[in-house]
């Protein structure tokens, strides 16, 4: 998106020094590493300070620099504020400005990114569409995701995470969201959110920001999302999977492939429908029903949200199969891990048909707060139940020992021993674990 610095001047209460404030720059960014020329780099403060930085952000390709300090010459201009994070939100709010109404805001304590993903691929069949690069999902990356739309943008879906009270309602001032999709709500981020109840309260900010216009699309299948009715100004369309939910788009019957691709038969205001997803996992199912009852409701055909969905992937590191030099499979799900995914990756995992090993290499699962040893030796246990075998990687909280709990990324290859066709191994951990590299390790030859 186009922005003028002197519209951004004029938003973030900043003056433009060292240019013309007619000049713009085409979107915003924060790393100087990742920079994409004619953007411009808004200078944060945080554990490193982005100011220092500056210099290289030009070399890189900045357009102009947003700061709340001087800094020497730099050749291009700079938007002087007095705090570069209030400055950054409220250049996202300039953005959210110049935005069609068909925001979408996506919260939940799961499946966040993934509905994002779907989402996006459904509403693009019909309108040139927008959404959150990865995980951009806090102050820093929604702001990001407003300004970094293109021109001509119709439809925009944010993802909203949220590590305490408050956190989505002020990401809500920035998207002013006029759909929203709450997934589920588990026990994450307990060290700063206390109790499930504490995040159920946490991801209800983004319903109750809804006008009364807007559309609300809730788990019917969670009594805490479905209890979020209550404070919807906006109708609700409910999502669920399985024969006994009454959600009003339900995925009634789910077959998982070899290739762990769920195909489902589903239900909905707008007509039933099968496809067999692109995405793999049973777990994966109330997601792309989730996505497909707003993309439904938006007004997206049937027909495009079958063929959509059939073609949809979704972003690095979320069950994301891989084949090995041996012909075994690799599920890659190592981007994040909370005690209610990992639990639904071992299910898919136990789930797949056929002969060979079954396998779960695991990592720390982080932010889960005082309780946070019972809540890895109770994942371990449900792996043991399912009959799967077990290997965590660098954390002994899981309560595994001897040779099942290994310090590295080697000692994890090899505990996990010579692989065949027909074994299946799931890699899941926290980001902090790193377990992409056990995914490598393990796929490419050695």
């Amino acid at each position: 998106m186009r922005l003028t610095l002197a519209d951004l001047a004029a938003a973030t209460g900043g003056t433009v020094t060292g240019g013309g404030s007619d000049a713009a720059v085409e979107g915003l960014g924060v790393d100087s590493r990742a920079l994409v020329p004619g953007r411009g780099f808004v200078a944060l403060v945080a554990e490193r300070d982005g100011h220092d930085f500056a210099p290289a952000a030009v070399a890189a390709g900045a357009a102009a620099v947003v700061a709340s300090r001087p800094l020497p010459d730099l050749g291009v201009p700079v938007v002087e504020v007095a705090d570069t994070s209030a400055a950054l939100l409220d250049a996202g709010r300039l953005a959210r400005s110049r935005l069609a109404d068909r925001v979408v805001g996506i919260t939940g304590s799961v499946g966040k990114t993934s509905t994002k993903d779907l989402l996006a691929a459904l509403l693009a069949v019909r309108w040139p569409t927008a959404a959150s690069d990865r995980s951009f999902n806090n102050e820093i990356g929604v702001p990001l995701t407003l300004a970094g739309a293109p021109a001509g943008t119709e439809a925009t879906v944010v993802e909203m995470g949220a590590r305490g009270a408050g956190h989505v309602a002020l990401l809500c001032s920035v998207a002013r969201p006029t759909a929203a999709i709450v997934t589920r709500v588990a026990g994450v981020h307990l060290e700063t959110f206390r109790t499930v109840d504490d995040v159920a309260r946490g991801k209800a900010e983004l319903v109750e920001a809804l006008p009364v216009d807007g559309l609300a699309v809730l788990n019917a299948d969670d009594e805490r999302v479905a209890a979020m009715r209550a404070v919807s100004a906006a109708p609700v369309l409910t999502f669920g999977v399985g024969p006994g939910s009454d959600a009003d788009v339900c995925a009634e019957r789910i077959e998982v492939g070899p290739d762990l691709r769920p195909s489902i038969s589903a239900r909905s205001p707008w007509g039933a429908f099968e496809v067999r997803l692109a995405v793999h996992g049973a777990h994966q199912v109330a997601n792309a029903v989730a996505a497909a009852g707003c993309a439904l409701a938006l007004g997206v055909d049937v027909d495009d949200v079958v063929d959509a969905l059939a073609r949809a992937e979704v972003s690095a590191g979320r069950m994301q199969v891989r084949v090995g030099a041996s012909g075994a499979t690799v599920v890659d799900d190592a981007y994040n891990a909370n005690p209610t995914s990992v639990r639904a990756a071992l299910d898919a995992l136990a789930a797949v048909p056929g002969p060979g090993a079954r396998i779960a290499v695991l990592g720390l699962m982080a932010e889960l707060g005082p309780d946070e040893s019972d809540l890895h030796r109770g994942v371990a246990a449900h792996a043991a139940s399912l009959g799967l075998r077990v290997v965590t990687v660098g954390t002994d909280l899981y309560g595994l020992a001897g040779a099942d709990a290994v310090p590295d990324v080697d000692a994890a290859v090899a505990r996990v021993g010579p692989l065949a066709e027909g074994d299946v191994v799931l890699v899941k951990g926290s980001r902090v674990a790193r377990l992409e590299r056990v995914v490598d390790a393990l796929v490419s030859p050695r």
